[in-house]
This record gives structure tokens, C-alpha cells and sequence, in this order.
């Protein structure tokens, strides 16, 4: 397991213009060379952090969802990535930070935690590692843990046609529509009992499956995707 420090990094002048000129860049590309359209955004939270929860089928969907939200976000990436040093700090200074993929890494967890206290919002993909197909995979509780750990509402994203824009094994991007649809925020109360947690995790999750399922399925249909497509090939 990858070892991170509950530290928080990437907070510096040049990691911030870092980050937001990358963030600049991506999403111009994406709305000329995707067509992507974006809706929803009137529901993120005002002055206060956020679990940004998106559907995640591409790698594309990460610089994606950077482009829905105008301030800095903290991204949770598999610890593969930070294999070459060079290439971590570069994603330490985008706001990334590595987690174990299909662990339960509790440092990871409190890592979370310490992005949320410390008043930056956090993206989390709770499908995990990429997935392919319409249908929402079953999702991991770490974005309804954390909602409940530390207050801050979970804000459901259905992205449609990264699949096609990108799908798994891809060297290049292709031109095809993008369409994003930002939810509106799940909010929960953090006050609930160690005992009674777990529980109520297990049910924001499922309440957090469902919405992700309607947004991807109306984000599916307005970037032009379809089963009938899909199943001729990507």
C-alpha cells in the first residue's frame, strides 16, 4: 500500500497556476475538439467544500471533471501513476494524491478527510477504476464515509460519451460529443453514531447509485450516445 503523508501538498502560488492553466487548456480543448456542454453547474455549493462524484468511464473523465468547477479541486489517483517521481510531483502539484485501487486505504480516507477540513473540494469517482457499459457499477461507501465524517454534501456528475471520446486502451482522443450534467448536492448530517455508520453509509450509497444512474443515462442521451451505438463498437 502506498504510504501518504495526512500532510496537505500542492497548496503553493506555482502549484495553484499550475493547476488552473492545465485546467484552462483541457477544457478549452474539450469544448472545441468534444463539442462538450456542461449544465447544472447553479448546484454546486456556495462557499463551502464538496465530494465532486462522477461516473468514470475514461481516463479523460479526470480532466473532465476539473473543467465543471472554476476553483481547485484534490483528485484521488490510483498509486500507479506516482511510480515515476517526476511525474507524481507534476500530479501533486495539479492537486492529485495516490490511493491503493481496491483497497480500503484508510490513509487515503483520512487524507480525504484532511482536503475537506481543510476547505478544497475533492473529487472522488466512487466506481473506482474505470468501467464501460450504461449501467452504474456498484459503488464504493468512500464518498458517503466522508460525507458523513465530515459534513460537506456529495455533488453527483454524469458524464456522457467519454467512452467513445476516449474508451479503455485509447492512444488518441476522439471527436466525439461530450456532455456533462452536474447534480444537485446530497447532503447528510455528521453527526450520526459510530454504530449506526456503516449503515448509513451503505444507504447514501445506494441513494448516490441512483441519482448517478439517471445523470449518466440523461448525459448518455444528450451527447448522442445509445445502447444500439454502443454495441456496434466504439
Amino acid at each position: 500500500m502506498t504510504r501518504i503523508s495526512t500532510t496537505l501538498t500542492g497548496k503553493s502560488l506555482p502549484d495553484k497556476i499550475a493547476y488552473h492553466t492545465v485546467r484552462t487548456i483541457v477544457t478549452v480543448f474539450c469544448r472545441t475538439w468534444c463539442r462538450m456542454q456542461i449544465s447544472g453547474r447553479e448546484n454546486f455549493p456556495v462557499d463551502e467544500p464538496f465530494i465532486l462524484a462522477p461516473t468514470h468511464r475514461s481516463i479523460i473523465d479526470t480532466p473532465v471533471s476539473s473543467g465543471v468547477y472554476t476553483k481547485r479541486m484534490r483528485f484521488m489517483g490510483a498509486d500507479k501513476w506516482w511510480s515515476n517521481r517526476q511525474f507524481g510531483k507534476l500530479l501533486t502539484a495539479l492537486g492529485g494524491f495516490p490511493v491503493s485501487r481496491g483497497t480500503a486505504d484508510r490513509e487515503a480516507l483520512r487524507r480525504c478527510i484532511a482536503v475537506i477540513e481543510g476547505g478544497e473540494p475533492l473529487v472522488l469517482f466512487p466506481e473506482g477504476e474505470r468501467k464501460s457499459g450504461p449501467t452504474v457499477q456498484p459503488l464504493f461507501e468512500g464518498a458517503a464515509y466522508i460525507a458523513m465524517k465530515t459534513g460537506a454534501p456529495i455533488v453527483p456528475v454524469g458524464i456522457g460519451g467519454s467512452e467513445r471520446v476516449m474508451p479503455k486502451g485509447a492512444k488518441f482522443i476522439r471527436p466525439r460529443k461530450l456532455y456533462v450534467i452536474v447534480g444537485k448536492p446530497m447532503r447528510v448530517a455528521n453527526t450520526v453514531g459510530s454504530k449506526e455508520l456503516r449503515v448509513a453509509a451503505r444507504q447514501l450509497t445506494s441513494e448516490l447509485h441512483s441519482e448517478l444512474q439517471r445523470l449518466f443515462d440523461l448525459a448518455q442521451t444528450r451527447a448522442g450516445e445509445s445502447v444500439s451505438t454502443r454495441e456496434k463498437g466504439l
